[in-house]
């Protein structure tokens, strides 16, 4: 959903760099996958496409956070 993001934190030898994949409009989503050593972030469309993609080394990767967008509930009335 727009908004959402996912923080991410790795080790760049004598420091720490910080990351953010966004999902930047409407009706896209922020996926994160973890195959054979590599972490991937995806910003990804309604369809599956991905638009934007981050990899990392998974051994390099010291957090990761996801930050949702607060969701509105309706109420009944």
């Amino acid at each position: 959903m727009k908004g959402d993001r996912v923080e991410i934190v790795v080790d760049a030898g004598d420091t720490t760099r910080t990351y953010e994949v966004v999902a930047s409009r409407a009706g896209r989503r922020v996926e994160t996958a973890v195959r054979r050593g590599v972490v991937e972030v995806s910003e990804v469309t309604r369809t599956g496409t991905a638009v934007r993609t981050a990899r990392f080394m998974a051994n390099r990767v010291l957090a990761l956070v996801e930050h949702p967008v607060p969701r509105v509930e309706e109420s009944e009335t």
